[in-house]
């Protein structure tokens, strides 16, 4: 099913040029040096190869919700995925967009020191100069009030967005946006994913900051409810 991604209509970012590149469920909006929409689709399209290689024969790698354990000496991508999952406690499904941003966005740096890949709000960036990352948060009186600045040194980085309210993923929370920062992207990606599913009501929030203080090599968090949010870790929020 086909959602319109609004909140791209307000991407920018100073020297970059932005390109979208799409292929079967694979919706990348992507800002490089330079359009690089032909090397970007070739990289997706080996991630796609990989993941439907080993989920044919390991149809749980798909379906499961929880952590499962490698097979058959399987390709790095599925491997940095039941990674993730193993330390966030979800299947590694939930890894799959930060997993597929990582991987196309350090293939692109090969050809642009700067390089954005945004996957359904799940995002790889590297950058030489400050940036800042706004958060959606759909119906929240805070949706794009508040963002996380970022800074050169700390990338390459993955920040990545789980939503109990906004989009299709499956979600068992409620949180409007729940922002996990790690320089795993695949990481970041199944943690925001386990963490949003633990929230389902405003008092949750610090439930969520206090487990995701315990998973190894998760950076920050910030948890969106209605009009009340979280943040913990190595992170620094501003205005949108």
């Amino acid at each position: 099913m086909y959602e319109k991604r609004e909140y791209r209509n307000r991407f920018y970012a100073e020297n970059l040029v932005f390109f979208r590149v799409i292929e079967k469920e694979t919706d990348l909006m992507i800002g490089a040096k330079s359009n690089l929409a032909n090397e970007a689709l070739k990289a997706v399209k080996n991630c796609r190869k990989q993941l439907e290689r080993y989920i044919k024969v390991h149809e749980e790698f798909k379906t499961s919700l929880k952590p499962v354990n490698l097979k058959n000496n399987p390709r790095h991508i599925i491997c940095r995925m039941c990674e993730a999952a193993k330390k966030a406690g979800v299947g590694p499904m939930a890894a799959v967009a930060g997993a597929i941003s990582e991987k196309v966005g350090m293939e692109l740096l090969n050809y642009s020191d700067e390089v954005i890949v945004e996957n359904g709000g799940d995002i790889f960036i590297k950058t030489n100069v400050s940036r800042k990352v706004g958060i959606h948060a759909g119906q929240s009186p805070l949706n794009e009030k508040i963002a996380i600045q970022i800074l050169p040194e700390k990338t390459p980085l993955g920040i990545c967005t789980s939503s109990g309210t906004v989009g299709h993923s499956l979600s068992f929370g409620k949180a409007d946006a729940v922002v996990v920062v790690s320089k795993d992207t695949s990481l970041a990606d199944a943690a925001a994913t386990s963490l949003c599913n633990t929230i389902k009501c405003e008092d949750d929030i610090d439930t969520a900051i206090r487990k995701a203080s315990k998973i190894e090599d998760i950076s920050g968090i910030v948890a969106v409810m209605g009009d009340k949010f979280g943040a913990w870790g190595d992170i620094k929020l501003t205005e949108f």
